[in-house]
This record gives structure tokens, C-alpha cells and sequence, in this order.
């Protein structure tokens, strides 16, 4: 069936673009199944391995939200209920040493769950939400982080309001470098800080001090004297945007003292069983767009860190110690797959679980979490490309992985899904090996040449791989052959594929995008009068960068881009983040430079029709942004409309009901410039 038929009562005038129907053909995902879906997230294994607890996420369809609730289950996958009957928004779950107890963050507080007799009970009473929760070594204590908040500043002391009378409120005065987040808004004026607190409740004592940020979790020395952490404790941490060290602290004294000094950031801090050594991920800051984060290792009495698997030319995270502190496990991703590694203290490493990931829930972004027994079962979050994340653990090698819990069955055994295959093809720029996936639509057709619906990624250093994506599986339940391809810039492929982005953004990452749609023309799957793109924030980028370098593609979807490097940079809530790590200077010291790489600078270029897509909170790529792609295309007289979509952050799919409108609007647009049914290829190349 096609794409017109399905759509045959869609009404769309072009500022103001009608919802799409449900997919008519019942058997396919629809876009009412977002709300049925669940997922595995943060999976943590018992002590012995008998246990998991982990957050069960769902989407809640009267509160338009992503939910969760922690669940228990054997590792036998029976015995499978909640962990405690209190409301959703659970979670931050950590065994404690023994085993015999469960501590989590719900309703601002820590609780305790104890499994013998299935008792829990909130052991604070704190005024600020805690975070970054861990046991000391006897389970005595948890240590965890939180905001001390502080008076905002002031400039002038306002006049007294006389009673009864209708002022708006005092202005807002900040003086701090970051002062705002995509997400949260405004941020309340403060310090983080470690405290610890008696795991059967009492008050809590705060053990660190200064005006610092001290967020990540704390790791506990092995006698529980003291606490190992990461935080930035220079004079100049403010403008020190990617440094951070690794810092000792006795709890007794208070004094504390640097593990670490170099330029670049040392995070992540584990502490193994034994308490001999400290591991920890980092890297040298060489000032470029991507950098690998590298695994470290260091005795705590002779302080000399080295490295771990250095030819390992990927990022690693979520350090965790082998039971017998010989060796560490990692998350890692390779060529878009996410993987558990681990490596012992003699340097030989292998892989223990793949196809983690699966918990981002939107776009095909890799990622995922997993926990380790001391007996070495791994518990992680199973990604499929036709499911969202599932419970899995395995025994010894990555050869030994079984689901555990499967959420999705009731719902997504009886949807015909798009089938994903991965596509590999070579740069016409430098011969490049360039990795891809494409989403055969249900019920696909061989031989049959399918509307193609290219999805570029966000960024643009990170990586899509094979993972269940419900924004993609509409498009293709609508008729589409979505391709989602890594074009260079993407992480794992290594430092050097990643970092040639380095001042070149957009550069030959477009034509990397190009060639593989030319791949998929030669292939016979989809033709020349038959292609749409979008992508969403560097994704945005990107497709506002493609239509205004050529007119091959019959309509375009840009979603929250960034069109002006100058004003981004001046204007967003991470605008310290950018200069010389992305392209030279500030943007004052080279503004030729800035913006030869801004789509702004193309749209006298553009003559496809062009939807703009931008959530009204956002503050990554700020409304203006958006808007400067839509005000050139109107007063050009090129087919626009801007969608703004009510109390959106950056992450506009955020909200189950937002991420179903998002795909509608990019559909009903789509819609509204079929293909060219003659056959015939109109598209040209722009000139500039």
C-alpha cells in the first residue's frame, strides 16, 4: 500500500499541519503502542547473583511521562515483583555488601529496603534530592551527593511592596558561568556536596566543604576511613570546563587530598574489593573535537596510575572491580554495538556481554547498563533491534548471554516490526568504510523500490546502532525504508574516524550521508524521485546543511537545529562548551570560521520544502535558532512551517505524546510532497 493511500484523509495546510491517522493496516506498530511500551534500565545484581533488582520504565498515558518502578526478580527470572508498593519515580537502587538489603531514591528521599521480611522505610529527611548513592564496605553507612543550596545574588535591595499590591516578582540576578540546563531550566544557586548518613537513618552529616561541585558517586575505602572521589577543586574549576582529578578524603579529619594531576578529566572512580586499588577512566585533553576515554588503574599506596588496555581506541564507562580485584569490567561500544569488556590487572581483555543498550526509547541511540556479582554474572539491559531493552545476564563469555525478563511480548509479538539490516559502504571522499542500518518497512517487498527516509543523527560525536527505536518503526510502518547511517564524526570507530570533524563541521560527513543514499538508489531500493531526510539537533544540522548543498531530496524535516554557530554559541545553556574544542577561538575571534559552518549560510541555496521543528524550552538549540531557518524560507517564498511544540526541552520526545507528534508532523509533511511519480530525476546539484 502506499504512502498516499494510507494518508488519503490527511488534510494539511502548510502552517498548520493536521496529526496523522493511526496506521491503517492494524498488524503494523501504531503510534498509540509508544504508551504500551516498557523497558529495562540500571539492572543491579545481588552480591551472590541470585538477585536483580532494576528499574522498570514505562510510559505513563494520564501523566505524559516516562515512569519507573523498581522490580525484583531471581536471576532464574522467577519470583518477579515490585520491590516496594510506593509511588513511581523510584530509583538509584544499590545492594548493600551483604546482600541483605536494598537502597533507593524515591519522593526526594533514601530508603532502605530490607529482604528479610520485605520492609522498606525512607531513613532521611532531606530538603534537597539526593543522588549517587553507595555502602560502605561494613554496610553500616551510605554515602551520596546533594545541593547545598545557596542565597542567589543581588545588586540592588528592592523597594518594600505595600500589602495588597500586585508587583511582579524581583528580577533574577546570576553570576555564575552555567546557570541554566536543557531540561531543568534555571538552576538553583549551590554546591554539591558528599554527605554520609547511618543506613538505619539519622541525620545527615555533610563531609565535604568549599565552593565546589562534588557529583558523582563516591566510592568508600575498604576499612571505610575515608571516600574516594572526582570533582574539580581548582581555584579556576569554573572555567575549567573538562578538568576534573581524583581526590582522597578522610571522613574523620576531613582533609582531603589529589590522587590525580594532569590536564583532562579523571572520573568515575572504583575502589576494588581489596582496597589495594583504584580505577578510574580519563584522558590527556589535546584540545580536539573527541578524545577516547582511557581505562586507569593505580595502587593507592605507590600513587602511580597506568593504563589499561590502551589499544583499545574506544571510550570506556561504568567501571566496575572483578569480585577478586584482579581485573575490571567497562561498558564500550563498537561500530554502533555496546559491549561489557573487561580487562585484568595483567592486560588481557575480552568481551563478557554484547547487544547492550536498548533504553533510549526515541531514536536508535546505543548506551545501556549492567552490574556484575562477585562471582562474575553480569545483569545487563539486552537490546534487539525489535525490542526496547530487556533483563539479560551472562556467565563467564558474551558466547553465554540469556533474557531473564521479557516486557514486550504481549505488545510487540503480535506487531509485524520493520526488519533492521545493517549496510556497510565506502566514502567517494577517501574510500572511507561507513556503517549504516536501514528499516525495511513491514511486510517489505524484494525488488520493490520504497520512498527513502533518511534519519541523521545527533551530535554529531555519537553513534546509532541496531537497537529498537519506536519513532523509526512509524516511519517504516508508514511505508518508508528509513536508512540511519554513522557517517565520520561518529564514536565507535576510534579517535581518528571520530575527530575528523575536528574544524570541519559539516564538512565530509554530508557526503558521507549522500553516499549511502546513492548506495541504496544503486541497490535498487528506493530512486531518485523518492527521497525525504530529517534528523533532529546535529541531526538538524545536518539536514538543513543538505538541502542547502542540493535539491535532490522531495522534502525535508529539520528538527532543532542549530542554524547560526554565532548566535548558538551565544544564546545556548552549554555556550562555554564549543570554543577551540570544536572549531578555533571564540566566536568574536574567528566569526568567519563560525559561520562558513552554519546552514545559514546555504539557504539561498534551498528550494526543497522545508518543515522546522523546535520544542519552546529548549535550550540547547534555542526557538531562535529554528526560527532563523524559517524566516529566510518564507521571505524566500520557499514551502515552510514551523512546529513548536508547547513546554518541550531539547529532548522533545521526552513526553510519550510528543514523541507521537513529533513522527506525525514529519509524516503529514512528508505527505504533503509525494514523490515524483513520472520517474524522471529533477534533482540537481545547488550551487553555491
Amino acid at each position: 500500500m502506499s504512502i498516499r493511500l494510507r494518508f488519503l484523509c490527511l488534510l494539511l495546510v502548510a502552517t498548520a499541519p493536521v496529526v496523522a491517522s493511526s496506521n491503517a493496516d492494524p498488524t503494523v506498530f501504531q503510534r498509540e503502542d509508544v504508551f504500551g511500551l516498557q523497558w529495562v534500565s540500571k539492572p543491579q545484581i545481588s552480591p551472590d547473583g541470585q538477585r536483580i533488582v532494576y528499574e522498570r520504565k514505562s510510559m505513563d498515558i494520564m501523566k505524559d511521562r516516562r515512569v519507573g518502578r523498581l522490580w525484583l526478580v531471581g536471576a532464574d527470572g522467577e519470583n518477579h515483583v515490585p520491590l516496594d508498593s510506593g509511588s513511581s519515580g523510584q530509583g538509584g537502587a544499590q545492594w548493600s555488601p551483604a546482600g541483605d538489603r536494598i537502597a533507593f531514591i524515591a519522593d526526594g528521599q533514601i530508603h532502605v529496603h530490607w529482604l528479610e521480611g520485605s520492609k522498606s522505610a525512607a531513613i532521611t529527611q532531606l530538603t534537597e534530592s539526593p543522588s549517587s548513592m553507595s555502602w560502605s564496605p561494613d554496610g553500616s553507612r551510605i554515602a551520596f551527593s546533594m545541593l547545598v543550596p545557596e542565597a542567589p545574588p543581588v545588586l540592588v535591595k528592592p523597594l518594600k511592596k505595600p500589602e495588597g499590591a500586585e508587583w511582579p516578582d524581583a528580577p533574577s540576578v546570576t553570576t555564575a558561568l552555567r546557570y541554566e540546563r536543557d531540561g531543568a531550566g534555571r538552576l538553583e544557586p549551590g554546591y554539591s556536596h558528599l554527605f554520609v548518613v547511618d543506613a538505619d537513618g539519622g541525620p545527615a552529616r555533610q563531609v565535604t566543604s568549599g565552593d565546589y561541585h562534588h557529583t558523582g558517586q563516591a566510592q568508600w575505602l575498604a576499612d571505610g576511613s575515608g571516600l574516594v572521589f572526582s570533582a574539580n577543586r581548582h581555584p579556576e574549576w569554573e572555567h575549567q570546563i573538562r578538568e576534573s582529578e581524583l581526590y582522597q578524603l578522610d571522613i574523620a579529619s576531613g582533609e582531603i587530598q589529589a590522587l590525580t594531576a594532569r590536564k583532562g578529566p579523571d572520573a568515575g572512580p572504583v575502589v576494588s574489593p581489596d582496597g589495594r586499588y583504584v580505577a578510574w577512566n580519563g584522558y590527556d585533553d589535546k584540545v580536539q573535537a573527541f578524545q577516547v576515554t582511557q581505562l586507569y588503574v593505580m595502587d593507592l599506596d605507590d600513587g602511580e596510575p597506568r593504563a589499561l588496555n590502551a589499544t583499545l581506541d574506544r571510550s570506556v564507562s561504568g567501571l566496575q572491580w572483578a569480585g577478586n580485584s584482579k581485573g575490571v569490567y567497562y561498558l564500550y561500544s563498537d561500530k554502533g554495538e555496546t559491549r561489557v569488556g573487561f580487562t585484568s590487572l595483567s592486560d588481557k581483555s575480552r568481551d563478557v556481554a554484547r547487544k547492550v543498550g536498548g533504553e533510549s526509547m526515541a531514536r536508535p541511540y546505543s548506551g545501556g547498563s549492567y552490574s556484575v556479582s562477585r562471582n562474575g554474572t553480569v545483569a545487563f539491559s539486552l537490546s534487539e533491534p525489535s525490542r526496547p531493552a530487556e533483563l539479560a545476564i551472562a556467565t563467564g563469555s558474551a558466547d553465554k548471554a540469556r533474557t531473564v525478563i521479557a516486557l514486550n511480548e504481549n505488545l510487540l509479538a503480535h506487531r509485524t516490526l520493520g526488519e533492521v539490516e545493517e549496510v556497510w559502504y565506502s566514502s567517494s571522499i577517501d574510500g572511507l568504510d561507513l556503517q549504516g542500518w536501514i528499516i525495511k518497512p513491514p511486510n517489505y517487498e524484494e525488488g520493490k523500490a520504497y520512498p527513502l527516509l533518511v534519519e541523521n543523527h545527533g551530535g554529531p560525536i555519537a553513534h546509532y546502532g541496531p537497537h529498537f527505536t519506536p519513532e523509526l518503526q512509524l516511519f517504516a510502518a508508514h511505508g518508508y525504508l528509513v536508512f540511519y547511517p554513522n557517517p565520520r564524526g561518529s564514536t565507535s570507530y576510534g579517535e581518528a574516524f571520530a575527530n575528523l570533524l575536528f574544524n570541519n563541521y559539516p564538512g565530509e560527513d554530508y557526503q558521507d550521508v549522500m553516499d549511502g543514499a546513492d548506495y541504496l538508489i544503486d541497490k535498487g531500493l528506493t530512486s531518485e524521485d523518492r527521497l525525504y531526510v530529517t534528523g533532529g539537533s546535529a541531526g538538524g544540522i545536518m539536514t538543513a546543511w543538505i538541502v542547502g548543498k542540493n535539491n535532490r531530496f522531495q522534502a525535508a524535516a529539520v528538527i532543532k537545529p542549530v542554524m547560526n554557530w554565532i548566535s548558538k554559541l551565544l544564546t545556548a545553556d552549554n555556550y562555554f562548551y564549543y570554543a577551540d574544542y570544536r572549531y578555533p577561538g571564540q566566536v568574536w575571534e574567528n566569526p568567519e570560521n563560525y559561520w562558513k559552518s552554519s546552514p545559514v549560510s546555504l539557504v539561498g541555496n534551498i528550494q526543497t520544502p522545508t518543515m522546522v521543528m523546535v520544542g519552546s524550552n529548549d535550550l540547547r538549540t534555542p526557538l531562535s535558532e529554528a526560527k532563523q531557518l524559517y524566516h529566510a524560507l518564507k521571505l524566500r517564498q520557499i514551502d515552510t512551517a514551523l512546529v513548536e511544540v508547547p513546554e518541550a526541552p531539547h529532548f522533545i520526545g521526552n513526553r510519550p505524546s510528543q514523541l507521537i507528534t513529533k513522527v506525525d508532523h514529519i509524516l503529514a509533511w512528508f505527505e504533503k510532497y509525494p514523490w515524483n511519480t513520472s520517474g524522471e530525476d529533477d534533482g540537481q546539484e545547488a550551487t553555491r
